[in-house]
């Protein structure tokens, strides 16, 4: 048996134990998927204190409608479903995005110049998936920082797959527009 069908038993027992009330099991769940929430949401954001509460509210959200939970899709795909909706909801808030100071990105080996053009470079893509109309975000930061399939971000989205196959067409195509000239001009 596969790592990843183990974890996904290991997810349905703690669920079912969830759905009966069970709130350490639920507690262990939000230990397993805290983080990864918190990337999507802040990638999604641009705000790390921003994404650490969303991260919380998808979570009471998650305990909330955990009785309507279905296994027919992973629960992480669940998860991540709602916490979109989170970000989506606090985006249009009209909330302003601060700039993504506390995202450690400088490796220990880099010289310091080096270190500071890493930084500069992250923080120019960083600011272009912000850019990005939030459906294309979604998709984009589902696919290439959460390495979902396209199935799976259809399912998590509650999309065509057509759907996912053109928003991240069209993310790709505007970040290439967007970074290339950049990249270009620091060579």
């Amino acid at each position: 048996m596969s790592e990843t069908s183990t974890v996904a038993i290991a997810d349905l027992e703690l669920i079912a134990l969830a759905q009966q009330g069970d709130r350490q099991a639920f507690g262990e769940l939000v230990m397993r998927y805290r983080e990864r929430v918190i990337g999507v949401v802040y990638r999604m954001c641009g705000d790390s204190q921003l994404a650490e509460d969303a991260a919380q509210e998808a979570f009471v959200r998650a305990w909330q409608q955990l009785p309507r939970y279905q296994p027919r899709a992973p629960f992480q795909s669940w998860l991540y479903r709602i916490a979109l909706n989170r970000a989506t909801d606090v985006l249009r808030a009209d909330r302003e995005t601060a700039d993504v100071d506390d995202l450690p990105l400088v490796a220990q080996e880099l010289e310091p110049e080096a270190a500071a053009e890493r930084n500069a470079l992250h923080e120019q893509v960083q600011q272009a998936v912000l850019a990005l109309p939030e459906a294309s975000r979604s998709v984009l930061i589902l696919r290439e920082y959460e390495g979902l399939s396209y199935k799976e971000i259809a399912e998590t989205l509650d999309i065509p797959l057509g759907t996912v196959m053109s928003r991240l067409n069209y993310a790709r195509g505007r970040l290439r527009e967007w970074l290339c000239p950049l990249l270009e001009a620091g060579t």
